[in-house]
């Protein structure tokens, strides 16, 4: 049954590898047609059939259109055959880094009955595939001091190999144990099969032509002229590859269906069981990248062992989640990252190239790019981030005029305090009764801009009073960023001042990133230069941009873990799931944020107030910026 549904897939994926080739067939036909009629009329003309001047005129007009044509056709195939397919950004395993691995993927290979990949590759994603480097440009010559990825160490003599590369995903080799991830790639190597057949490597190779054609066009810093003609090159490519795209999905699809019905064979009871743990690694990596690498990154510090906090962070689920806890026993089996001979040295690698997809930053280490180690992790990320948050905060609060809590008992006024952020965040929402009089009327608010000068009385501290008027049938119109009430006692809510808040703290973080993210998204010469674009950095941002909301709750955040952090003897840590976290003897302060919250969306310090008590935090101290 195996062997027919295999026979049966590579069949589907051949009659569709044939159709683009007709495709590419139709497309030389009509290069040829021209210069094919041009040849008839001038051979009709030698042989005195073809005479007069009509038939003069369609032999010039034809053998001119014949050469052009050509020329254009020459071209075209020529830009095909030429450009540069795009490349996986990956990490190179030499076979000397790697033995154990080659051999368990040519046992596999072997097993299959198929041919072996012709090298392996590691990607910061929780993925496998195969890829095709034959191309010229994916083959250069060895380097001295430099392993080639595509040959390895065993086949250096030769440029281009036949058989695809096998991408591996760097968080499988460190969570799955080596009988899973032999399960997981089985069906990925069993596709090497098909993939070696003439007509299916051809047809690849076309569709790979055009849409490295179709690329071309679209490659800025070039001349008018050549642009001209690079559009006109990438448009017939795109027609072409508008024509063949439903052959060749199909074509790849049967090439999948082959190499899975080829698969069962080989583990297929384990491959089950590997499939949840591809899951539950996928989960595990993309948390790990959002909350724990993602800060560091935007410190200019990059992890430099991701793949192992994969390992922590699916194990600290494990322990939290009862439906996780089967999955901790498997930590007893061998890892398959014990199949490299220097892990370390290549998560690293991967750790580094992750940040250059994710997030952009440099390929090589400096004075605002340096790796750091988990164990430093608490004290040179999620201390600074806080400090620099905090500092960034009071820069915005001195800019938009905030005056200091006059409740500090610090012996510089000036000093920064949590009390200041909590009084402006409680004044912006605060109710106030109106003071009685028989002869005026409340107090009406106007919303002051932002650089209004401040003022000493608690009710000026948001906006400006202005003068009493008599009762009025209808209330003075209010400003979008004012709401007033009236009841037994009349109270005025402004709000607003979180608002101006939240947008001046994006407006200065804007500018921070606008001065460091030049240099850091500057394409370098990497060994890796000739294979992948780097120019577009990050290709996969991790994140949308964060609300003005969500900086300023972080920010207040930020300023409350520092308070915690030098009046109360808190810790900065380490959460593999949630990231920075605050420990307040030892534990974790999880009911930090839903307070923070309070504070910033509502103006209600009290939870957080509270908090601070319960915490031994004092709000009115001093804290240490950066």
């Amino acid at each position: 049954m195996t062997g027919i549904g295999v026979e049966a897939g590579a069949q589907a994926a051949r009659s569709r590898a044939l159709a683009v080739l007709r495709i590419r067939s139709r497309a030389l036909a009509v290069a040829l047609l021209p210069a094919a009629v041009a040849v008839v009329l001038l051979a009709g003309g030698s042989t005195g059939h073809l005479v007069g001047g009509v038939w003069d005129a369609a032999r010039l007009v034809m053998s001119v259109l014949g050469v052009l044509v050509l020329l254009a056709a020459g071209v075209i195939a020529l830009v095909v055959a030429r450009a540069r397919p795009a490349v996986s950004p990956t990490v190179a395993i030499a076979e000397e880094a790697a033995p154990d691995l080659y051999r368990m993927v040519r046992d596999l290979a072997d097993r299959l009955d198929v041919p072996a990949p012709s090298a392996i590759a590691l990607t910061p994603d929780c993925d496998s595939w195969l890829e095709d480097r034959t191309h010229p440009a994916h083959g250069p010559p060895p380097q001295e001091g430099r392993d080639d990825e595509i040959a390895g160490a065993g086949g250096s003599h030769r440029r281009v190999p036949a058989a695809p590369v096998l991408v591996i995903g760097s968080p499988f080799l460190w969570w799955m144990r080596v009988g899973e991830l032999r399960a997981v790639l089985a069906p990925v190597v069993a596709g090497t099969g098909p993939s070696a057949h003439p007509d299916i490597a051809a047809a690849r190779r076309f569709v790979r032509g055009l849409d490295a054609a179709v690329a071309v066009g679209s490659t800025p810093g070039r001349c008018p002229l050549t642009r001209v003609l690079c559009a006109g090159v990438a448009s017939v490519a795109r027609l072409m590859l508008r024509g063949c795209r439903e052959h060749a999905a199909l074509m790849e699809r049967g090439v999948a269906a082959a190499a899975a019905e080829r698969a069962q064979a080989v583990d297929y009871g384990l491959r089950i069981v590997a499939q949840e743990q591809v899951g539950l690694a996928y989960a595990g990596w993309d948390r790990l990248l959002t909350r724990v690498a993602l800060p560091a990154w935007r410190m200019g510090r990059w992890p430099s062992r991701l793949d192992a906090g994969v390992v922590a962070a699916l194990t600290e689920l494990s322990r939290r989640d009862r439906l996780a806890e089967g999955f901790a026993s498997r930590l007893g089996e061998r890892p398959a990252c014990d199949l490299l001979e220097e892990p370390g040295t290549i998560d690293e690698a991967a750790s580094l190239l992750a940040a250059r997809l994710f997030h952009g930053g440099p390929a090589e280490n400096g004075p605002d790019w340096a790796p750091v180690d988990w164990q430093e992790y608490p004290e040179e990320v999620v201390d600074r981030k806080w400090r620099l948050d905090a500092a960034r905060l009071h820069r915005v609060l001195d800019a938009q005029g905030v005056t200091h809590t006059p409740s500090t008992t610090a012996p510089d006024s000036h000093a920064p305090t949590l009390a200041r952020v909590l009084t402006h965040l409680s004044a912006s929402h605060h109710t106030a009764p109106e003071p009685p009089s028989t002869h005026q009327a409340g107090p009406v608010l106007d919303a002051s801009p932002p650089d209004a000068a401040p003022s000493n009385t608690p009710a000026a501290a948001d906006g400006e009073t202005l003068p009493q008027e008599p009762p009025a049938p209808a209330p003075a119109p209010a400003s979008d960023d004012e709401s007033v009430t009236a009841g037994t006692g009349r109270h005025t809510t402004v709000e607003g001042e979180a608002e101006t808040l939240a947008a001046a703290l994006t407006a200065e973080l804007a500018r921070e990133e606008a001065t460091t993210s030049h240099p850091r998204s500057t394409p370098e010469t990497t060994p890796d230069a000739t294979l992948w674009d780097d120019t577009a950095l990050p290709l996969f941002p991790l994140q949308p941009p964060r609300t003005a909301r969500e900086l300023l709750t972080d920010h207040v955040t930020a300023m409350v873990c520092c308070a915690a952090i030098d009046t109360a003897g808190a810790t900065p840590g380490l959460d593999w799931l949630d990231g920075p976290s605050l420990l307040i003897n030892g534990e974790r302060a999880a009911d930090l944020t839903p307070r923070v919250l309070s504070l910033v969306e509502d103006g209600d310090p009290a939870p957080l107030r509270a908090w601070l008590v319960k915490s031994g935090i004092r709000p009115e101290k001093p804290v240490r910026l950066v």
